[in-house]
């Protein structure tokens, strides 16, 4: 093409030079180019934007916000520049040589920033997706942003230096250890994604406790290398990505997708206080509307046993009785299973630890039914201030270490013993 060019100069009589024609030529190239890029950013993109904002689709804004469509045409822009230096000048010249090799890694740089904007675009778009929102697409995305660059420089390089990738690739064989050493977080980040992903193990939104980084709060960020949680506390925890493969970390939304919080806590009952049910305490605990059935249950079943087997009620170690701690375990379920906002479905239990120095435990073990931290606390709270309030009714006592108050109150008493035998000795 440039030699057609020069011969049109020559036959309109213009006298030139070789210099002169290639800066004819070039600068042809560039009102080319300056044409084409009015065309594209003036017309085209403007129209296209405009269709974005009336449009309701999400996607198509997403596409405008991270730019995709104005990169992809100066990338276009590169080619048509590589084609318009291969139509226009000499080939197998220096001057071809460098316009093409600066117009391939323009079109390069240009595809591999489009390849972002699209990847960042379908990001945005995903999260106002409700059934993409828990997949750690933000880390896969990290990946394919990673592996696109180490290919775009490659092929950059391979341009620059006029050899085939693959030549490049077998002298990175030689740097293996110097590139794992190098890209050795988002290696393992990458893989660890993978995993996290093809198993489930993991997503944004979830409740994440990690003793051993401090984590204990929900994940709002899963990336190549790294995973963003809010604490409790507001602060951000940020835990390498590869760590929730090689250690071990706790995932609440099983409890959230339960739809039911447990309750795992216990009172520690006085065990001097333990003892039989008389006739009158039976009669009066008959009057508690969840007691009734199980003491009329039980008395017969006792009652029946002890006349089967003759034993003499005259001694209290002889026979099957009631106690008071036996009773309130029984009260206590009853009391639960009649609660709405305990779940019946799942597992419902009051046991009796082992006792010790510290009393005889007596342990809740339910699962409310909300998952909702404060309602929880609501729930658990409301049920203790009821045991502690009902436990006088059975005769029964908290044990709890003395304290300031106990020992005034026995300073007193002895002081007033002692009074009192002044007082008769007089």
């Amino acid at each position: 093409m440039q030699q057609k060019f020069n011969q049109w100069l020559q036959a309109q009589g213009y006298e030139f030079t070789d210099v002169t024609a290639l800066v004819m030529v070039l600068g042809v190239i560039l009102l080319i180019s300056i044409a084409i890029h009015f065309i594209f950013h003036r017309v085209v993109l403007r129209f296209l934007d405009k269709m974005a904002q009336k449009s309701q689709k999400r996607w198509r804004k997403a596409f405008f916000e991270r730019k995709l469509f104005t990169r992809i045409a100066l990338a276009i822009q590169g080619i048509i520049i590589y084609v318009q230096a291969g139509l226009w000048l000499k080939p197998e010249t220096a001057v071809l040589e460098w316009v093409q090799t600066i117009s391939v890694l323009w079109a390069l740089l240009f595809i591999l920033l489009a390849a972002f904007s699209l990847l960042d675009a379908l990001l945005d778009i995903s999260s106002g997706e409700s059934r993409l929102k828990g997949l750690p697409l933000r880390g896969l995305f990290q990946s394919v942003k990673l592996i696109a660059t180490i290919v775009v420089i490659i092929l950059g390089v391979s341009a620059l230096i006029g050899k085939s990738p693959l030549i490049i690739l077998s002298g990175l064989g030689a740097m293996t250890a110097v590139v794992m050493l190098v890209f050795k977080d988002p290696i393992l980040g990458l893989v660890a994604g993978i995993q996290l992903s093809a198993n489930d193990m993991l997503e944004v939104g979830d409740w994440l406790e990690m003793p051993s980084y401090g984590a204990d709060g929900d994940v709002i960020e899963i990336a190549l290398t790294t995973v963003k949680v809010r604490n409790w506390d507001k602060t951000i925890t940020t835990v390498p990505t590869y760590a929730l493969i090689s250690d071990s970390f706790k995932n609440w939304r099983g409890m959230e997708q339960a739809g039911g919080r447990r309750i795992m806590r216990q009172v520690l009952i006085d065990a001097t206080c333990v003892e039989f049910l008389s006739d009158e305490d039976s009669a009066r605990l008959k009057k508690a509307r969840l007691l009734e059935p199980y003491l009329q249950k039980r008395q017969q079943e006792i009652s029946r046993y002890n006349e089967d087997n003759k034993f003499d009620l005259s001694s209290r170690a002889n026979g099957r009785r009631l106690t008071n701690l036996g009773t309130f375990r029984a009260y206590l379920r009853s009391y639960l299973e009649s609660r709405e906002d305990i779940r019946q479905d799942l597992t419902l239990l009051v046991r009796q630890g082992q006792s010790s120095s510290n009393g005889i435990p007596l342990e809740v073990y339910a699962f409310t039914a909300t998952t909702k931290w404060a309602e929880y606390e609501n729930i658990q709270s409301d049920i203790f201030d009821h045991i502690f309030a009902v436990l006088p009714e059975f005769g029964l006592r908290l044990h709890q270490s003395p304290t300031g108050h106990d020992f005034s109150k026995l300073a007193s008493r002895q002081i007033n013993t002692e009074q009192a035998r002044e007082t008769t000795g007089n």
